[in-house]
């Protein structure tokens, strides 16, 4: 999911940023982005089940192409990986930034009078370019686990809300797009293609070097 990069070198390790489990992990490589319409994209994806080194450098990949491509939200399937895991890095309401990694994501919602919709623009960065208003609830909260296999839990309003449920939906096979009315779905496409140039295939590893 895309937004202004963050501008501190070592995401997590900042005081003024939340990482309630542990900042997020570095050193790792940037990766293309993959698109709308690849299979890996349009399934549900398969559960974390081992909790190793292979799995921390996936998750730190994640993290450099997400800070490269300037998302605040990135699914392991998102650079062609078929596993249930997403990295984040975004702000709430109030602005406050919140960093995390979460494997096999369960999300709550607001339900009956507390539910309420922010029907506020929302991009992709496997549909790069383009940005359509989706409604989403106002809040979420994920629980899930971590990196070592323990539990972890987020929750937040605003831009953060709508981070946590667009990855979630990621690990389930689902693209925001699928959410959206075939008209706004169309000046979606519209955008993404005229932007198409500024986004080759090798983004946003081409753009690193």
């Amino acid at each position: 999911m895309p937004d202004e990069q963050p501008t501190d070198a070592h995401p997590g390790t900042d005081p003024g940023v939340q990482a309630p489990h542990g900042p997020l992990p570095t050193d790792g490589t940037i990766r293309p982005i993959t698109r709308w319409g690849t299979p890996v994209m349009h399934r549900p994806q398969a559960a974390v089940t081992e909790y190793d080194d292979a799995l921390a450098a996936l998750a730190a990949d994640m993290v450099a192409t997400m800070y490269a491509a300037e998302g605040v939200g990135l699914a392991a399937c998102q650079i062609g990986e078929d596993i249930a895991m997403f990295v984040f890095d975004c702000p709430d309401d109030e602005g406050v930034r919140t960093v995390g990694v979460v494997c096999n994501p369960v999300l709550t919602l607001p339900e009956g009078k507390d539910r309420r919709l922010e029907d506020d623009d929302e991009g992709c960065l496997s549909f790069p370019g383009s940005f359509e208003p989706c409604p989403r609830p106002d809040w979420a909260r994920v629980d899930g686990q971590g990196l070592d296999g323990r539990p972890v839990s987020f929750e937040g309003d605003g831009l953060l809300a709508r981070c946590l449920q667009h990855e979630t939906d990621h690990t389930l096979g689902t693209v925001f797009g699928d959410r959206l009315s075939s008209k706004s779905r169309k000046r979606l496409t519209k955008k993404h293609d005229a932007a198409a140039e500024d986004f080759p295939l090798s983004w946003p590893a081409d753009a690193a070097g």
